[in-house]
C-alpha cells in the first residue's frame, strides 16, 4: 500500500520556507536569500521514501501586494492551501508572531490540518521561542521547534507529517525532486545571485528569462542565453556594475550552480534590458512564467 500527501508551505515573507524545503529534500530546489519575497511562484518539492511520498508546495510569502506580480504571488500562496492535505505554517521566532501571521492562520480553509513550525530557534533564546509559541497557542495547532538552517528538528517534523499520509498512487517518479521546468530553475539561479549581489530595492524589480538552453552534444556543453529585466535605466547600470563587474559576478556564481544542476559544463551569456513597469504587465508576467 503506497501513501502520499500534499503539504502547503505557508507563512509571511522571509520566514525560511524555501530553506526548510531544501533542508527536507537534502537538495536545492528553491532559491534563497535574505531579501523578502524571494519566492515568486509555487515550487514543488518531492520527498519520496520507501512506501510513501510527500509533495511539498513552497509558496510566496504573504505580503501586501503593490502590483500585479504581488497579486499573483498572494493568490498562488492562497491557492496552494486549497490544493493541500495539510498546511505547514512557518513562523519566524526572531521576528515573533506578527499580526499578518495571525490573520493568515485565521484565513486558512476550514477543516484542513495545520502544523506550525517555529523556525530559527538556533538564533534566539529558549525564552523567546516559548514566548512566540505561547502567542500562537490560541490557534490550537500543533507546534514544532526547528532550525531550517542547521537541520535541527527537521527529521521530527517530517515524521509528524507522515501522520497525514493516505493511501494513494505515487504522483511523481521516485527519483524526481521537483517538477519545475529546467529553464525556470536556471532563471531562478540567476535571480538568486542578483538578489545577493545588489541593493535592497532593485531585486523586487528584477525578472529573468532564459532565451536559449541548448546542449552542444559534440562539445558536451550547455549553451544558455539569459536576460535580466529591470524597470529603470538607473538600475540597469547598477546590475551591470563598473566595467561589467557586477554582471560578471552574478553570471559566474549562477553558472557554477547551473553546472551542478545540469551535471555538465555551461557557457552562460547574460544581458540586462530595461522593461518599464513589467511587474504590472500581464504579457511580461506570462513570459517570465508567472501565470
Amino acid at each position: 500500500m503506497f501513501r502520499s500527501a500534499f503539504v502547503a508551505l505557508m507563512g509571511s515573507a522571509n520566514v525560511g520556507k524555501s530553506t526548510l524545503l531544501n533542508a527536507i529534500l537534502g537538495a536545492k530546489v528553491a532559491i534563497v536569500s535574505k531579501k523578502p519575497q524571494t519566492t515568486r511562484t509555487r515550487v514543488t518539492g518531492i520527498y519520496t521514501r520507501e512506501g510513501y511520498q510527500i509533495v511539498f508546495l513552497d509558496t510566496p510569502g504573504i505580503h501586501e501586494p503593490k502590483n500585479k506580480l504581488g497579486e499573483y504571488m498572494v493568490k498562488t500562496a492562497e491557492g496552494a492551501a486549497r490544493d493541500a492535505d495539510v498546511v505547514l505554517f512557518v513562523a519566524d521566532v526572531k521576528t515573533g508572531a506578527r499580526e499578518r501571521d495571525r490573520a493568515l492562520l485565521e484565513k486558512l480553509p476550514a477543516g484542513i490540518p495545520v502544523l506550525i513550525a517555529l523556525n530559527k530557534t538556533d538564533a534566539v533564546s529558549e525564552e523567546r521561542t516559548a514566548e512566540v509559541e505561547q502567542s500562537l497557542a490560541p490557534f490550537g495547532h500543533k507546534m514544532l521547534r526547528i532550525s531550517a538552517a542547521t537541520g535541527d528538528g527537521v527529521p521530527a517534523l517530517v515524521d509528524e507529517l507522515k501522520q497525514y499520509l493516505t493511501e494513494s498512487p505515487m504522483f511523481y517518479p521516485a527519483d524526481m525532486l521537483t517538477d519545475q521546468p529546467p529553464a525556470m530553475m536556471l532563471a531562478e539561479l540567476i535571480r538568486e545571485k542578483a538578489l545577493k549581489g545588489i541593493g535592497k530595492e532593485i531585486p523586487h524589480g528584477i525578472g529573468v528569462e532564459i532565451e536559449k538552453m541548448e546542449k552542444d552534444e559534440k562539445k558536451g556543453i550547455f549553451n544558455v542565453d539569459a536576460v535580466i529585466y529591470t524597470e529603470k535605466d538607473s538600475h540597469k547600470g547598477i546590475i551591470i556594475g563598473a566595467g561589467g563587474s557586477m554582471l560578471k559576478k552574478i553570471a559566474s556564481a549562477a553558472r557554477a550552480d547551473m553546472e551542478e544542476l545540469l551535471h555538465g559544463k555551461v557557457f552562460l551569456q547574460v544581458w540586462v534590458k530595461v522593461k518599464p513597469d513589467w511587474r504590472n504587465k500581464q504579457s511580461a508576467l506570462r513570459a517570465l512564467g508567472y501565470e
